[in-house]
């Protein structure tokens, strides 16, 4: 796919193909998709090389500079409703990471292994981290008084960017070093069989090395082709009468689905923890890596940067932390949290369309 989309990407720039021809936004557009796919295959099989927790990081992080390319090329468009994308696109990431998928992980995990621990130590960690990240960068806009509307003025953004950088950064440190074991999997012990101590063996170098280009490529590649497809995607939501809103619950959801997949597999295999590394880990770094970056691009391009969401989001968003509360305070999962959850995401997705 990587390899498909750049010679893509080459007719295009050759001006051998038209800019705006159906088959070639129709190809861009499955290309994209596949690109993700790749970028996000490439990242696990360095992910397994480097082992946990250091895999599901570096997965949040690939997730996420694709997350930023996706919405600094829409912001760059210059589209209505280009100023708000990135509020968007980060609201619908944490509903549908901890809605959708940490719903579907729990529900797929307790239907087939009743009950499932994980270790609780870092599961609060990452939710107390997720929940001062949100509050600053979608609640908090709606009550400043120096900027109007939902927005920071130019020092609170670039303050309040600086703070979510520094607070994604000291959660990794703490989850690579200082306590690592809190984001590893406790040993599952099954009639004296230790469930998770099934060796595999390890990609080579060679394989790793590989992997690092084609996932560098991958990622270029989806850049590009966010750019191309920006102005498309726009006139599709609007034709189809969706809010200008919904290209935030798209991106968001290109973006997630391969990681999204790769956690309910972990969550099948009774790996919860794992489960709940890659989806606590892209929520943080979708908020702490997406809005420094989003910020430093709304003061270049000289535009508002909008964050403050609506009264009803910010009701689901504080259901959602406290219902997420909940469901990991006490390191054991059943089916009953997964349902909860997951009616949350669907009264998500349907006032999504029709707010």
């Amino acid at each position: 796919m990587p390899a498909l989309a750049s010679g893509l990407l080459a007719l295009k720039f050759l001006d051998l193909v038209p800019g705006d021809a159906a088959i070639l936004l129709v190809l861009a557009g499955i290309f994209l998709g596949g690109s993700v796919f790749a970028a996000v295959h490439h990242a696990e099989v360095l992910a397994f090389k480097l082992g946990e927790p250091f895999g599901s990081i570096l997965l949040a992080v690939a997730v996420t500079v694709i997350e930023v390319a996706l919405i600094v090329s829409i912001m760059a468009s210059g589209a209505p409703g280009s100023d708000a994308v990135a509020r968007d696109t980060v609201f619908a990431a944490l509903m549908i990471v901890l809605n959708g998928i940490v719903g579907l992980c729990l529900v797929m995990g307790g239907a087939r292994h009743f009950e499932q621990k994980f270790q609780l130590q870092g599961a609060s960690s990452a939710l107390a981290v997720l929940g001062t990240l949100a509050a600053l960068t979608l609640i908090l806009p709606n009550y400043t008084l120096t900027a109007l509307g939902p927005s920071f003025s130019s020092t609170q953004v670039i303050f309040v960017g600086a703070v979510a950088l520094v607070l994604w950064g000291v959660f990794v440190f703490v989850q690579t070093v200082k306590h690592r074991n809190y984001f590893v999997d406790a040993p599952v012990v099954t009639q004296g069989v230790d469930e998770n101590d099934t060796q595999y063996e390890k990609p080579t170098d060679r394989v790793a090395l590989a992997s690092l280009v084609l996932l560098l490529i991958s990622l270029v590649a989806v850049v590009l082709l966010a750019k191309a497809l920006s102005p498309s995607l726009d006139k599709a939501i609007a034709f189809a009468g969706l809010p200008q809103a919904f290209v935030g619950v798209v991106i968001a959801a290109i973006v997630l689905l391969p990681e999204g997949i790769a956690a309910a597999k972990s969550a099948v295999k009774n790996q919860l923890q794992n489960s709940i590394n890659l989806a606590l880990g892209s929520a943080i770094a979708s908020i702490g890596l997406t809005i420094p970056t989003v910020a430093i691009v709304s003061l270049m391009l000289n535009q508002n940067l909008v964050l403050g969401i609506s009264p009803a989001n910010m009701t689901l968003l504080l259901l959602t932390l406290f219902v997420s509360t909940l469901t990991l305070g006490t390191g054991r999962t059943t089916v009953l949290q997964g349902a909860v959850h997951l009616v949350i995401f669907a009264v998500f997705m349907l006032f999504s369309a029709i707010p």
